[in-house]
């Protein structure tokens, strides 16, 4: 049964933007380098709790869960329009399809095939874990925004406005009250997304079973606790309203059952995922399989 209030991602969301404020105004008059460096892991941190304050913690009420986080730290990406796609993401059936999951990272075939080269290599070196915390960001960045703006809603347009609104008090906030500049802040947003991206790398694969697409990261180091235990997300996805610190006993206590589940989609660590995707792309750009958007038939289960 969930807490009714954890006082574990409370007090990690306190420290966060504690944090965050020590560092900002720089009472110790850091360095900006060493400002940058341990900022950029503190947004990646906020965004984690975005996540985890979207699956209801700490609170029972929602709202004050939205309240203690939506502020866009990060500046690139408004919450609640992150929230609405998460929450789709969770609810569709059918992960990684690119047109009925809103996080997917493969395009149509179609499509795909009628790119120019060079845009079909932009994508490939995204594909990469080195090209996807380079550009990344800016792929996702774009497509996200240029798919919500086009989306003709009024209430998505006006999110984004308010986001862009205060994002810029934010970025105000950061240059009438920081030792950083506004130039080192906007690259601790962008590298916090890139680090946010070792997280999104492999989360998902294009499987003909549909428990076959999520992954077990079996992780326990920095970005384990960065991304508060989502590299298990096999299990998060299993219960997603179970909070960050109690993903790692379910998982020990299941873990056959989980990796029976998910056909064996598994990484020991980050570190062997980098030393296997640097450089190398971890699979085709192009869904291998018709979007349901084409096809009524299910996939096998």
């Amino acid at each position: 049964m969930r807490d009714k209030a954890e006082w574990r991602t409370l007090a990690l969301i306190i420290v966060c933007y504690l944090s965050l404020g020590l560092l900002l105004v720089a009472p110790l008059e850091l360095p900006i380098l060493l400002q940058i460096l341990l900022v950029i892991p503190l947004i990646t941190l906020h965004s984690s709790l975005q996540h985890e304050c979207i699956h209801g913690h700490p609170f029972t009420s929602q709202k004050l869960n939205d309240a203690i986080v939506f502020m866009p730290i990060g500046v690139l990406l408004p919450y609640f329009r992150f929230k609405a796609s998460h929450i789709k993401h969770h609810q569709n059936a059918s992960i990684s399809d690119p047109y009925e999951d809103p996080e997917s990272g493969y395009q149509d075939m179609k499509i795909w095939e009628k790119r120019p080269n060079w845009v079909q290599k932009i994508f490939e070196f995204n594909n990469t874990l080195s090209g996807r915390m380079l550009i990344g960001p800016a792929l996702s960045f774009v497509g996200f925004s240029i798919a919500e703006m086009g989306s003709g809603d009024r209430r998505v347009i006006g999110t984004w406005l308010i986001h862009f609104v205060i994002s810029g008090l934010v970025l105000l906030s950061v240059f009438y009250w920081s030792t950083m500049p506004i130039w080192a802040y906007l690259i601790c947003c962008y590298f916090a997304y890139s680090l946010l991206m070792v997280r999104t790398f492999l989360e998902h694969q294009a499987h003909e079973s549909m428990r076959a697409r999520t992954v077990i990261i079996e992780d326990k180091g920095f970005f384990s606790f960065l991304f508060l235990n989502n590299n298990l997300h096999v299990v998060h996805h299993a219960y997603p309203t179970v909070a960050w610190y109690k993903l790692p006993s379910i998982f020990s206590n299941n873990r056959q059952r989980f990796l029976e589940m998910n056909r064996g989609y598994c990484f020991k660590n980050y570190a062997e995922i980098f030393r296997r995707f640097a450089f190398k792309r971890k699979e085709p750009v192009a869904y291998p399989f018709i979007p349901k958007k084409y096809d009524t038939n299910k996939f096998s289960q």
